[in-house]
């Protein structure tokens, strides 16, 4: 592949993409991403080729390492993309029933938007920075720049108030 043969290379992806491809999807969990990450793992693959040394293993494991990385890269920016308002309101209501009309949508969206500002502020922010953008508790405090602890706590306190705002309002 690091000459640049394209039937090494069509051969090459032909013997591993069924490898790359699992891999892929069993980080990644959907389909359409993991056909993505499979493609940027041979991309990667074809552009270091010359740096793989068979001395140190089997072309394998170097392949599916860059698999690997591939995918947790697609899953970090997956996390910043927003969660649709429907989304939102499954994740923060105890029953997680979901809405199909679209008017049921953006109420149940202001539903969590009147939630949300009525937590205090570093509360609201570690919620929705832990549940709707995917940070972990470390990485939330790391950005904060408060401990870990407090973190945690501001999380589990908002989401127990968010729960509680919405079991009165639906009873």
């Amino acid at each position: 592949m690091a000459a640049g043969d394209p039937q090494y290379t069509a051969s090459f992806v032909r013997r591993f993409q069924a490898r790359v491809f699992g891999l892929a999807v069993s980080i990644v969990g959907v389909s359409a991403t993991a056909e993505d990450v499979a493609q940027e793992a041979f991309v990667r693959a074809w552009r270091y080729a010359g740096g793989y040394d068979p001395r140190r293993g089997a072309v394998l494991p170097w392949l599916l390492s860059i698999t690997r990385n591939a995918a947790i890269d697609a899953i970090r920016l997956r996390r910043d993309l927003p969660y649709e308002p429907e989304v939102m309101v499954a994740l923060l209501t105890a029953t997680g029933t979901a809405t199909t009309e679209p008017s049921d949508e953006v109420a149940d969206a202001d539903r969590v938007r009147v939630a949300l500002h009525g937590l205090p502020p570093e509360q609201a922010s570690a919620v929705v920075l832990a549940i709707f953008n995917g940070l972990t508790a470390k990485e939330i405090a790391e950005l904060q720049g408060v401990p870990l602890g407090t973190v945690k706590t501001r999380i589990r306190l908002g989401m127990s108030r968010l729960r509680d705002h919405f079991e009165v309002r639906d009873e």
